[in-house]
């Protein structure tokens, strides 16, 4: 645990007591705060109290004397509204905080020199997060790795001056952290999402920016419009910036051509790897996070060199364009973590014969940017809510069929994709949607893929990640 010691002796309220949240009042608790939690869920209550934590209803709260209220992510700050402690909290003139806030402050106040690597964006946030640490590791580096990405901050490793953290960040972290000042900062790309919590696309936007204007470096991704104006923005305002691309040239950062990563200082350029031995990193999405995790460690003064063994061996990430089987032609992937239309351009982009596992609960612009990927797919099933909507795109474009479920789109494809007289051909769930109208997360839904897969082959559980 890295105890929160920047509100010793003073009390804090907390509100949502998820993963990061439970976790963060502990950290509070543990570093001399008197903390004050609440959820709207009676369970969590029970268990915070059975964890020492004084969990009462932040509605009868005397805010006289309260230092902070620090938020769970999950908890909205300003859209569609803002939650009702957000406002008891403004209405007393306290502030509003989140975890990675505190991290912040934490490692200002104990440990500045601990080295922290943070990143954000639309899509590949968390295969560039595991890419990062793994290459860290690759070279003995002590490295702690959390954040969105499922650990919570303070359940990491105390800091230490040689300790690395690398921390995935999603918008509602940012927002949250106005303290925020990673060594590395880290913007992959930008897309429509969240603009539930956000309101519109230009604050979805600026959020993003906050994470890499505060940063040291800030590393940012320019294959789309509104990255680059941002790397623009940094760069003529004096920020060092590396920008990073799957498949554009750069002058200063690292980029990928023809297969080969390279690496640009002013215009001289040096190889990094080559991303053909890179089984793990296929296509220029996976190209871009190679780049963009390359550039994070070369920020930090690792040399060339010492990257293209970590680049290789890297595993890849699950339920991201994870190979669950190999049977009789037929490849199997599961793409669960493609929860919009961007995500699963890359994956579509990847393979040339498709049969397609779409749906969900829908985004904003459904499938209709996926046009250029239509002729790659064979047959479309179409499961969740957005079924309907879905058939309507693909309507006289592909042909499709409404499954339902996934487990009947598992065998549907299968039977199809078995006559297929094609050699290689692949089957992959990339919803380009939020799982929530069936599954609790995309992981549940990945792992019921999984398994409505290994069922129907009858294989025993044993993956490799592409």
């Amino acid at each position: 645990m890295i105890p929160v010691t920047c509100f010793k002796g003073k009390k804090v309220a907390l509100f949502g007591l998820g993963g990061s949240g439970l976790s963060s009042a502990l950290a509070l608790k543990e570093g001399g705060a008197h903390v004050i939690v609440w959820d709207d869920a009676p369970a969590r209550n029970d268990l915070a109290r059975s964890k020492g934590l004084e969990a009462r209803d932040l509605a009868e709260l005397d805010w006289k004397g309260i230092s902070a209220l620090v938020l769970s992510p999950g908890v909205p700050l300003t859209h569609p509204e803002p939650h009702w402690t957000v406002g008891l909290a403004r209405e007393a003139g306290v502030e509003v905080i989140g975890d990675i806030e505190l991290f912040s402050r934490e490692r200002a106040l104990v440990c500045p020199d601990a080295p922290v690597i943070c990143i954000t964006g639309t899509n590949g946030k968390s295969t560039t997060t595991a890419l990062t640490a793994h290459l860290l590791k690759s070279i003995g580096r002590d490295v702690q790795m959390g954040g969105n990405i499922g650990t919570p901050v303070f359940d990491l490793a105390p800091l230490a001056a040689h300790r690395h953290y690398v921390i995935e960040c999603s918008s509602y972290q940012i927002d949250l952290a106005p303290g925020l000042a990673p060594t590395a900062g880290i913007h992959m790309n930008l897309s429509p999402d969240h603009l539930d919590r956000h309101g519109t696309m230009e604050n979805y936007a600026a959020i993003k920016e906050k994470l890499v204007a505060a940063s040291r470096t800030a590393i940012v991704g320019v294959d789309d419009d509104m990255s680059a104006a941002i790397a623009d923005r940094l760069d003529a305002a004096g920020h060092d910036v590396r920008r990073i691309s799957g498949y554009q040239t750069q002058t200063h950062g690292v980029f990928a051509r023809e297969g080969l990563l390279v690496c640009a200082d002013k215009g001289v350029e040096t190889v990094i790897a080559d991303l053909s031995r890179a089984p793990s990193l296929r296509g220029q999405h996976n190209a871009q996070n190679a780049a963009a995790a390359c550039a994070a460690l070369l920020a930090l003064g690792v040399m060339p060199q010492e990257l293209a063994a970590g680049l290789e061996s890297f595993p890849g990430l699950k339920h991201r364009m994870q190979i669950i089987a190999r049977h009789e032609g037929t490849l199997f992937v599961n793409d669960s973590k493609a929860t919009n239309a961007d995500a699963t351009a890359w994956a579509l982009a990847s393979y040339p014969r498709l049969y397609w596992i779409a749906g969900g609960k829908p985004k904003a612009g459904g499938i209709e940017p996926l046009g250029e990927f239509f002729p790659r797919i064979v047959r479309a099933y179409l499961i969740g809510e957005a079924a309907e909507e879905f058939a309507r795109t693909l309507d006289g474009k592909v042909p499709y069929e409404i499954s339902g479920t996934l487990d009947v789109a598992v065998q549907r494809a299968a039977a199809d994709a078995a006559l297929d007289p094609q050699a290689e051909k692949v089957i992959m769930l990339s919803p380009a949607c939020a799982s929530f109208d069936q599954y609790p997360n995309f992981e549940v839904r990945g792992d019921a893929f999984a398994e409505s897969v290994r069922a129907l082959l009858a294989v025993p559980e044993k993956t490799e990640d592409a």
